[in-house]
C-alpha cells in the first residue's frame, strides 16, 4: 500500500497523539537533519532573515517538511554557496498518523471487518501547527536575501495550506531589532552565544559581563 496523500492526514482534527510507553511501534520520522549550510557561523556573520510561516491550523507530515528542506537547500547551494546561509527547519513532526489497513485482495471481506474495531495503527508522523507558528528561517548576507526568499517560495510547493514568507526585522536568530542590534554591540551590551547572543541585563551581581 503506498503513502496516502496529504488530504488525508491535514487537518486537526484530534488531539495530540505522541509516542510514549504506551504507543510503540512508531516509524521514524523522515526528516533527520533541521540544520544545513553553516550551522556554526558567528551571530555577526548573517545579519538578516526570511521566515516561512503557517497561515493555517494544520498537520505537517514529516516527509513534506523534508522534501522541503531539500528542495529550499538544493536552490540556495546551487545559488548562493553552501557557506553563504544558515537554514534552520522549525517545526517538528511528534503527532502520531494511524492507518486502518484495508486488504484489497480475493475474498478480502470474509477476511476483515470493514469499519467495525477501526483503530489503526502507528503509520507516520506529522507536526501539528499554528497560525502565524515559523516553519523554517534562513539567515544569511544582505545580497542573498532575494534567493533566500525564492527558496522558501519553493518550499512552500511541498506543503498543503497557505503559508507566507515574510523578511525578520530582527538580527540573525536573535530576539534583538537589526536596528538596535550594532549599537548593542558597541557599547558591549551582549553576550555572544555562538548562532545567537543576549542583552546583558543591568542587574544582579556586578562582574565583568555587566560592568560598562
Amino acid at each position: 500500500m503506498g503513502r496516502r496523500p496529504a488530504r488525508c492526514y491535514r487537518y486537526l482534527k484530534n488531539k495530540p497523539f505522541i509516542k510514549s510507553r504506551y504507543l510503540r511501534g512508531v516509524p521514524e520520522a523522515k526528516i533527520r537533519i533541521y540544520d544545513v549550510g553553516k550551522k556554526k557561523a558567528p551571530v555577526d556573520d548573517f545579519s538578516h532573515v526570511v521566515h516561512m510561516f503557517s497561515d493555517e491550523d494544520e498537520q505537517l507530515s514529516s516527509e513534506a517538511l523534508e522534501a522541503a528542506r531539500i528542495a529550499a537547500n538544493k536552490y540556495l547551494v546551487t545559488k548562493a554557496g553552501k557557506e553563504a546561509f544558515h537554514m534552520r527547519v522549525r517545526a517538528h513532526p511528534f503527532h502520531v498518523c494511524r492507518i486502518n489497513k484495508m486488504l484489497s485482495c480475493a475474498g478480502a471481506d470474509r477476511l476483515q471487518t470493514g469499519m467495525r474495531q477501526s483503530y489503526g495503527k502507528p503509520n507516520s508522523t506529522c507536526a501539528r501547527v499554528k497560525i502565524g507558528q515559523i516553519l523554517i528561517s534562513i539567515r544569511t548576507r544582505p545580497h542573498f536575501i532575494d534567493i533566500a526568499q525564492e527558496a522558501l517560495r519553493r518550499a512552500k510547493m511541498k506543503f498543503p495550506g497557505k503559508q507566507l514568507v515574510i523578511k525578520s526585522r530582527y538580527w540573525g536568530f536573535t530576539d534583538i531589532l537589526a536596528s538596535e542590534y550594532e549599537e548593542l554591540r558597541d557599547a558591549k551590551k551582549l553576550q555572544n552565544r555562538g548562532v545567537h547572543a543576549k542583552v546583558v541585563p543591568a542587574k544582579g551581581r556586578i562582574n565583568h559581563t555587566n560592568i560598562w
